[in-house]
């Protein structure tokens, strides 16, 4: 049997668009000679389609597209993902794949292992299966599984999370095969985790696998796609494209082996660095292609931050389509202005420059009679922050862009920002990037697209720059320290009392401990951010806001 794996862009609710890549995908392996076809969970609607579900003409647009796409499977099947509706108690719906063929539905498998843990809430929505058939296709018995499905047979943090699995009843020696069909999110660890959970299911049943895997952004998820077809003894037949559509097909024999029909050279593993450079940029393109705007505006200050977010956007969206607003205040260093205006002249980006203090002096004056008798501190700061916001909204508003937020996740953790300041927009493209990652990124783009920051602003000490002299480093330990230790806090939820690093004494540990539970109200009201890690600031990390822990 001839099977193509389809890995193509979705569009969550865009159902006319969604609709006609799989169409396409069935014509196009229906004319080189394919006899099923796979596409990846909830293909049909995009995944994850959230609350989306809730609303009746919402599903109803779901089963009237079903029902186009089955016309097209004729002298082919295809298996695509959709939800349907339960008609028993429980929850409304299920999470399903369809086996289409001869112009109908010949079979629906729900999916069994609902995830309930950091981005994933789907018990929210859908009624787990309870029984578990094979599908017989062309003599060939299938175990067709849904993303998770697979999962319960690789421990994560040293359980199992599901009772039972599957494959117990799927396996048997009359199976040929497995497929998966997923929407795995990116992290830039995913990769090997993916790789190590379909060895561990090959390994125990000894049977092929062939994994389908969603692509494209949707706001703050990333899909990195990487499907690939495995064989019964773990050898890695294909590896489909990361970051972009692709398309490839394989002969399954009745003995369970398998070849790829066109054999393509054996790609090369990303190191992680590059596949967090690829992931925000898909992040950035498909947030502004979705939500059909063209052009994004930033605040460049000089800094590490902006720079590399300009960067990387005028890679998704074109130079031309990003806009610098630079934002001077008395405390801007002519260092700092040089470093941006040699950062614009490098990509070639629309830019203007306004100065603060015109709108700080205003402001000062409007609240002299409140503010007499007090010390000038952080407020005055934040002042200047605000500022800028808006001014950078303000443009926005005008001319139609949407503000990129260039906060740092280090900045996010221990509540280094200014609400409504340099916290305001559309999406974080760093919310989920330490620090010590960012300088990693931009000698990554340096190292592809040699001068494109400049060296200086990678070298020179972080500094806000919103007093005389001002250093990250005045309230900050260096980032070097402060990184791992908010790595175990928050990616490895160690408690304080087991966070151990060289040179950060328990003292120093509960302080940014403490920053970060205190500053979990202004992660609450700050923009989507882009999920590169195992553990994003956003939906995958629900944190009480008044609440005491240390």
């Amino acid at each position: 049997m001839k099977i193509a794996l389809a890995q193509y862009n979705y569009h969550v609710g865009n159902l006319p668009s969604n609709i006609a890549k799989i169409k396409n995908g069935i014509l196009r392996a229906k004319s080189e000679g394919a006899d099923l076809i796979l596409f990846s969970e909830l293909s049909v609607c995009g995944y994850p389609p959230k609350d989306l579900l809730q609303y009746d003409g919402f599903i109803k647009a779901c089963e009237a597209a079903v029902k186009d796409i089955a016309h097209e499977c004729k002298g082919i099947a295809a298996i695509i993902g959709s939800p349907i509706r339960n008609p028993h108690k429980g929850r409304p719906f299920y999470n399903s794949a369809l086996f289409l063929a001869d112009g109908k539905i010949l079979a629906q498998v729900n999916k069994t292992l609902l995830p309930f843990y950091d981005v994933f809430d789907e018990y929210r929505y859908f009624e787990p299966a309870t029984e578990n058939e094979l599908i017989e296709y062309k003599g060939l018995k299938i175990a067709l599984t849904i993303c998770e499905d697979s999962w319960n047979e690789l421990p994560r943090k040293n359980r199992f999370y599901y009772k039972n699995s599957p494959f117990e009843t799927l396996c048997t020696p009359d199976t040929h095969c497995i497929i998966n069909i997923a929407a795995s999110p990116f992290s830039y660890i995913h990769t090997e985790e993916r790789r190590q959970m379909i060895e561990s299911v090959t390994s125990k049943y000894k049977l092929p696998f062939f994994y389908i895997n969603a692509l494209g952004a949707n706001t703050d998820l990333i899909f990195d796609g990487g499907s690939l077809v495995m064989d019964s003894k773990n050898n890695m037949i294909d590896e489909l494209n990361y970051f972009s559509d692709d398309f490839a097909m394989f002969e399954l024999q009745s003995d369970k082996t398998i070849k790829a029909i066109t054999p393509r050279a054996k790609k090369k593993t990303q190191e992680p660095v590059e596949r967090t450079y690829n992931a925000l940029v898909l992040g950035i393109r498909d947030y502004f292609q979705k939500n059909k705007v063209t052009d994004a505006i930033l605040g460049l200050s000089g800094g590490i931050d902006s720079a590399l977010v300009l960067a990387l956007a005028a890679e998704a969206l074109g130079n031309k389509n990003v806009h610098a607003l630079v934002l001077p205040s008395r405390y801007t260093s002519e260092e700092s202005l040089r470093d941006a205006a040699e950062l614009i002249a490098n990509i070639g980006c629309p830019h203007e420059t306004i100065s603060i203090e015109p709108g700080i002096t205003a402001a000062n004056n409007s609240l002299s009679g409140v503010f007499a008798g007090k010390q000038t501190d952080t407020t005055e700061e934040n002042m200047q922050a605000r500022m800028r916001s808006l001014l950078l909204m303000a443009v926005s508003n005008k001319f139609g862009y949407l503000l990129l937020n260039t906060s740092n996740k280090s900045e996010l953790a221990t509540g280094y920002g200014t609400l409504y300041g340099d916290m305001s927009g559309a999406i974080s493209v760093l919310g989920d990037v330490y620090k010590t990652q960012v300088f990693e990124l931009a000698r990554y783009i340096n190292k592809i697209k040699p001068n494109t920051i400049p060296e200086n602003i990678i070298n020179k000490p972080p500094t806000a720059e919103l007093k005389a002299n001002q250093k990250d480093s005045d309230s900050l330990p260096e980032y070097d320290l402060l990184d791992k230790i908010l790595y175990q806090y928050i990616e490895l939820e160690k408690s304080p009392a087991d966070i151990k690093v060289d040179g950060a004494n328990k003292k120093l540990i509960e302080k940014i401990v403490v920053l970060v539970n205190r500053n979990e109200y202004k992660r609450n009201q700050a923009p989507p951010v882009l999920r590169v890690s195992p553990k994003a600031f956003g939906v995958g990390r629900k944190m009480p806001i008044v609440a005491k822990y240390l």
